[in-house]
């Protein structure tokens, strides 16, 4: 039985985003961060249930990370470093945060009072 496991979704997801960072690379840092910050946001809408926080914030990392790498590439002159970086991150990448509740508060959400099946 073939399966997919989590991480190999996510590693799947990162080549995409590194395939489509690199016509964007010399695309303006705003509009990259604006593609960037909906990317990402749609991924946690998705991923953030509680417990699933720190690959999340790996996920922001490695984006971050590819990010960096596809600026490098811009120039031959003087290259971005890290720190320079950060503050960009920082205004588009949102941070990790779970979403979703627990999946028993979700339960009891559904299901008020008596069940039809009891």
């Amino acid at each position: 039985m073939w399966r997919r496991t989590a991480a190999k979704r996510m590693n799947a997801k990162l080549q995409q985003i590194k395939q489509e960072l690199r016509p964007r690379m010399h695309a303006p840092k705003a509009a990259t961060g604006k593609w960037l910050k909906q990317v990402v946001t749609g991924y946690y809408r998705y991923h953030a249930v509680p417990g699933n926080l720190c690959a999340l914030t790996r996920f922001r990392w490695r984006v971050g990370q590819l990010w960096w790498q596809a600026l490098r590439r811009r120039t031959q002159r003087r290259k971005l470093t890290w720190t320079q970086l950060v503050p960009s991150l920082d205004n588009w990448i949102p941070r990790a945060r779970a979403v979703h509740p627990y999946p028993n508060a979700r339960f009891d959400a559904r299901i008020q009072r008596k069940s039809r099946m009891r």
